[in-house]
């Protein structure tokens, strides 16, 4: 099976070299590689021209948006069976390809992975995903989920957050192309339980700057909920409780991430808001140990500790 990869890259010139080398490492050797450098002005570009692999291609175009990047770079792999999508700054397990390929049957649209993010390894997310995306994002990013070309949909321009989340609503909703008419919208899970994605935390990435913005999240949930395609799949009552279960995820998405930058008393305030909205046993138990941050050391706060002052990430 050869794999594309798409890399769009903005402003990631002391990373994007770690990125290269750790798709250089796979033990799966049939893949291609576009890096779409997305209008950087940090030097991004000479790093990538500084690797002579014959699957390696740089493209550059002024800065448009990661959607686009991803787009630009889709459109240039076209002989390739399946497309992953890996961000600038992160870094894939040696054995990554090769554990997606594996798990990509005929009847499934893409393959998963678990990732590990701020020393914590998280399992995919699997089998018809649909309902549980209609709530909140199951995937950190597309650096550990393999998707078939013939399911291979554009990704939205003109979302700037959550542009991947309205993605995989899409993919999960499913529908047969010619060459395979018995794909569904089911993920499969590879079989290895370690992470095959590693991803680097970083205060001016995207979601570290947008996640505390209630605005940022409106216009993705709008497409999400607004996709005709769910009405034949859900009822009128089904997608208004999904609706509201997912405006209390974004709440505690706001609140947690605001927590994480530091700000106490707004942050509390909307896990709050979230806690009433859709009260569970786990964000009654976070929200009291929330109360109690400031006389906790940062190790100790769980997924309330707050963000280092630099990105790092580790592979093994």
């Amino acid at each position: 099976m050869r794999i594309g990869i798409v890399t769009p890259a903005f402003n990631v010139a002391p990373f994007i070299a770690e990125t290269i080398r750790s798709v250089l490492a796979q033990t799966h050797r049939d893949w291609a590689m576009v890096v779409v450098d997305d209008g950087s002005t940090d030097g991004t570009g000479d790093v990538v021209r500084g690797f002579r692999d014959p699957r390696l291609r740089l493209v550059v175009q002024p800065n448009a948006g990661v959607s686009a990047a991803r787009n630009r770079g889709t459109a240039a792999l076209v002989a390739c069976e399946a497309m992953l999508f890996l961000d600038g700054d992160d870094v894939l397990a040696p054995f990554a390809l090769a554990t997606l390929a594996a798990a990509l049957g005929p009847a499934a649209v893409a393959a998963v992975g678990a990732y590990e993010r701020g020393g914590r390894v998280f399992s995919p997310a699997s089998g018809d995903v649909l309902e549980r995306l209609l709530v909140r994002n199951l995937f950190v990013n597309g650096g550990h989920v393999l998707i078939r070309r013939d399911a291979m949909q554009p990704f939205r321009t003109d979302l700037r957050y959550g542009e991947d989340w309205e993605f995989w609503v899409r993919l999960a909703l499913g529908r047969a192309a010619p060459s395979s008419p018995t794909m569904t919208g089911i993920f499969r899970a590879g079989s290895i339980p370690r992470p095959i994605l590693f991803v680097r935390e970083r205060p001016s990435g995207a979601y570290l700057r947008m996640a505390t913005d209630p605005a940022s999240f409106a216009p993705c949930l709008e497409a999400i909920h607004g996709n005709a395609a769910l009405e034949s799949r859900f009822t009128p009552h089904q997608r208004a409780r999904l609706r509201h279960k997912a405006g209390a995820e974004m709440q505690w998405t706001i609140g947690r991430e605001l927590l994480r930058h530091g700000h106490f008393s707004d942050g509390l305030a909307w896990l709050r808001h979230s806690f009433l909205a859709a009260p569970t046993a786990r964000r009654s138990a976070l929200l009291a140990a929330a109360h109690g941050l400031p006389f906790l050391p940062p190790s100790w706060r769980g997924p309330l500790r707050p963000y280092a002052a630099s990105g790092t990430v580790q592979a093994s």
